[in-house]
């Protein structure tokens, strides 16, 4: 196993301590340790039924582990609800679409804006003074930031549910980013895409994370061998619970236990080339 051995922890963004789910008796996360650093992008692989998505419900929320510790920021959040940590700049997408498909692009992604919104209920209600300011000022942070990043300037006035599915992963990553995250869950943003959507997304994430305007941490869970080893700066990996190691792109491509247990020859060969 290699360990995370940097020393620098005022730089950990998020960090998963012992951390312990049962479902009855099925151990879903044994005693899981991670370190997540500032401007990162740390992908978590495993098979299906390794843990990941329960991890990732546990980091944002949906999940309460029975044993350890979250801890964002400096906090422990074991408590905080998804709407609490959202408020402390904690964003997701989900491995299933989760869009509302009669609204407009720009009306699904202007959800993401709710924990800016600061002005009281009588301006909210009558749209006057605060309210009608910050409502101009989120749609132009959309519009000029968002949209023009992800590139859906043409169909921002759409209803999503018309849209084609790759379309509509890039409209719930634009939710998320409305937000203005620290850190970023992606649970496997590139699943039912094409290869040119692809290629797309893997840029978006890349853009999101390197570009100043953005600096965002990214956890990504990712089946796509080639692309979590070309985007990410470290590799969590998970078995049935358990984490088999942690380590660099390259060291996970050449740890033997890693190759026999997820990638195989084949993909190991695939990820190099």
């Amino acid at each position: 196993m290699v360990e995370d051995n940097r020393t620098n922890d005022k730089d950990v963004l998020l960090e998963l301590k012992d951390v312990h789910m049962y479902f009855g008796k099925v151990t879903a996360l044994a005693g899981v340790n991670l370190k997540i650093r500032k401007g990162e992008i740390h992908s978590v692989i495993g098979p299906n039924g390794a843990g990941k998505t329960v991890m990732m419900n546990c980091v944002n929320g949906l999940y309460r582990p029975q044993q350890g510790t979250v801890v964002y920021k400096g906090n422990i959040i074991n408590h905080l609800r998804p709407y609490e940590r959202a408020a402390m700049g904690m964003a997701r997408t989900f491995q299933k679409v989760e869009v509302f498909g009669g609204m407009t692009v720009l009306d699904n992604i202007r959800l993401g804006r709710h924990t800016h919104f600061k002005s009281g209920i009588f301006s909210g209600a009558f749209y006057v003074g605060k309210a009608a300011r910050e409502e101009i000022e989120h749609r132009a942070f959309i519009e000029e930031e968002i949209i023009d990043l992800l590139e859906i300037e043409q169909i921002r006035h759409k209803p999503v549910g018309m849209l084609p599915y790759g379309l509509q992963k890039r409209v719930e990553l634009g939710r998320a980013l409305a937000l203005e995250p620290d850190l970023l869950i992606l649970d496997e943003p590139l699943a039912g895409l094409n290869l040119e959507e692809v290629e797309d997304m893997a840029r978006f994430i890349l853009d999101i994370n390197e570009e100043k305007r953005w600096n965002v941490t990214c956890l990504l869970v990712e089946h796509d061998m080639g692309v979590v080893m070309d985007l990410s700066h470290r590799v969590f990996v998970l078995n049935f619970g358990n984490m088999i190691m942690d380590g660099t792109p390259e060291e996970v491509q050449n740890n033997p236990e890693v190759i026999k247990a997820y990638l195989g020859e084949e993909d190991l060969y695939a990820t190099r080339r």
